[in-house]
């Protein structure tokens, strides 16, 4: 979930016109963004390596 503030920090990066779609595309995307760090902080998170194996066993069991 993103806050007010962080709402408030990011608008002020916007452009002085924008459109309601562009808007509403940046926010899914600063939300995106905020629940991956939070993720990356409290270290749910994968290692390279264990990611390459896993889409190995995907490609392997898709292909």
């Amino acid at each position: 979930m993103i806050t007010k503030e962080q709402i408030k920090k990011h608008l002020e990066t916007f452009p002085d016109e924008f459109s309601i779609d562009e808007l509403i595309e940046r926010l899914l995307f600063i939300e995106k963004l905020e629940k991956r760090l939070q993720e990356s902080d409290s270290n749910h998170t994968i290692t390279e390596e264990s990611l390459k194996s896993e889409m190995q066993e995907w490609f392997k069991s898709n292909g």
